[in-house]
């Protein structure tokens, strides 16, 4: 592994040699369905913390269905987390994101709703954050029928589900939707790739610059949608007034600066934040809990996070 990495955690160091020693391909270097085929396999392997429940059901919104999955933790909880799994708007499952799930009801002491939205290419921007807007106004007026607390609700994402809960943060305050907190865990948050961090790692094993080129044109439907205020966040004219937030972002990691600089837009937007920084933790760390210790304790600070955000 080459000079950038070796503030990299040696844990992760570990896993990471244990993918590019069986050759793993770039996400760019795949058609779309080997490309979800491949991270089906890689994240869909774990169980979890157990739960009371686990219950897999469809909301019906303008003559189509988006499939959720609930998570109710045995402890109990302090309200409820729509979640949006990563993947570059392009990869990802329900059971791809089963894991982080469980671990964010356990430690956060909350429901959480996994979203399974629509992917791109096949179904470009907005349709993700579309689906992403009918379930959180769904839990708004309904999560107290599955076990939930609808009166104290957050939204949360990996990498492009980052981006997804970002957007729906700014759609909430729109309609004025009492959204209390928004947990953003290193997120695509600009479409721009000329930041220190893209330079310095380009070339990551796990997210690379060409991977997200590839995952930016899979998910937009014309090259003037880059500049939307809701694919590129850190570019939306005004973020007053948006909910409390908690961003994570990773030290080895293309997102990195774009992260940073969005929880600072927030900060200076008059928004509560906490941002969290691993420095020697790389892109997508959270997945990465049963195996690193400095994941694991990242994951038990979000979910103090998480708790502090949505009690009453």
């Amino acid at each position: 592994m080459s000079d950038t990495y070796e503030a990299l955690d040696p844990e992760a160091a570990t896993i990471i040699e244990e993918f590019q020693s069986v050759g793993l391909p770039p996400w760019h270097s795949l058609d779309v369905e080997s490309a979800r085929t491949l991270e089906d396999e890689l994240f869909s392997a774990g169980s979890g913390p157990d739960m009371a429940s686990v219950r897999d059901m469809a909301i019906e919104h303008d003559g189509r269905s988006v499939e959720i999955r609930v998570f109710r933790p045995t402890e109990s909880q302090h309200g409820t987390l729509v979640f949006f799994h990563g993947g570059g708007w392009t990869l990802g499952t329900l059971d791809s994101a089963d894991d982080i799930c469980r671990n964010l009801a356990a430690r956060g002491r909350c429901l959480v709703i996994s979203v399974d939205y629509r992917l791109s290419p096949e179904h470009p921007f907005p349709a993700a954050l579309d689906d992403a807007i009918t379930v959180v106004n769904w839990a708004s007026a309904y999560a107290d029928t599955v076990g939930g607390d609808r009166s104290r609700l957050g939204v949360a994402g990996t990498s492009a589900g980052g981006n997804l809960a970002a957007a729906t943060a700014i759609y909430a305050r729109e309609l004025s939707l009492d959204v209390q907190g928004q947990f953003l865990l290193y997120p695509i948050t600009d479409c721009r790739f000329d930041t220190e961090s893209y330079q310095q790692f380009a070339d990551a094993p796990l997210l690379s610059l060409a991977d997200m080129r590839w995952f930016w044109e899979n998910y937009l439907r014309s090259p003037v949608d880059a500049y939307h205020p809701f694919t590129s966040v850190l570019r939306a004219p005004d973020l007053t007034g948006v909910a409390p937030a908690v961003v994570l972002t990773a030290g080895i990691d293309v997102l990195r600066d774009e992260g940073i600089a969005y929880a600072e837009r927030l900060s200076t937007s008059g928004v509560e934040v906490d941002h969290h920084h691993y420095p020697s933790l790389p892109h997508g760390f959270l997945s990465l809990a049963d195996r690193v210790d400095r994941a694991d304790e990242a994951m038990d600070h979000l979910g103090v996070s998480i708790q502090t955000r949505l009690r009453d």
